[in-house]
């Protein structure tokens, strides 16, 4: 597949936290400050806005793996922000580096790899699998 994706991108995305995003409402712990899950899910959420003005228009990417040091709780009510980088491009392959901060302090870092796919033919490939399932 074609592109233009070349390392140096960048977004940052912002929440603040909510006691839906806490680790006892997400089942991820019994403690109210913000979960891991939606930490990995804003870092993620701030990859896709690296790369979404500067994909084919039949393109979308999906996470394969991420590597996520969640290094200092948060509070329900404080505001963080997740940075993407985009460090490496090998092909179909995105490599982000990411980080979470709450004002100067480091709330969780790590590394994010995305694939490039055709999105009709990722969505079709769910869909067989699922349709052969069902049989």
């Amino acid at each position: 597949m074609e592109h233009s994706l070349a390392a140096g991108l960048t977004a940052r995305v912002q929440l603040r936290v909510s006691d839906a995003d806490t680790a006892q409402a997400l089942g991820s712990g019994d403690v109210p400050v913000l979960g891991t899950p939606r930490v990995l899910a804003l870092a993620e959420a701030a990859t896709v806005a690296a790369t979404a003005r500067h994909l084919p228009a039949d393109a979308t990417t999906v996470g394969v793996r991420a590597e996520l040091d969640h290094r200092s709780p948060t509070a329900v009510g404080r505001t963080v922000v997740a940075h993407a980088q985009l460090v490496k491009v090998d092909g179909r392959r995105l490599i982000f580096d990411i980080t979470v901060r709450d004002e100067d302090l480091v709330v969780a870092d790590g590394r994010v790899e995305r694939i490039l796919v055709d999105r009709q033919r990722f969505i079709a490939k769910a869909t067989d699998a699922l349709d052969g399932a069902a049989g």
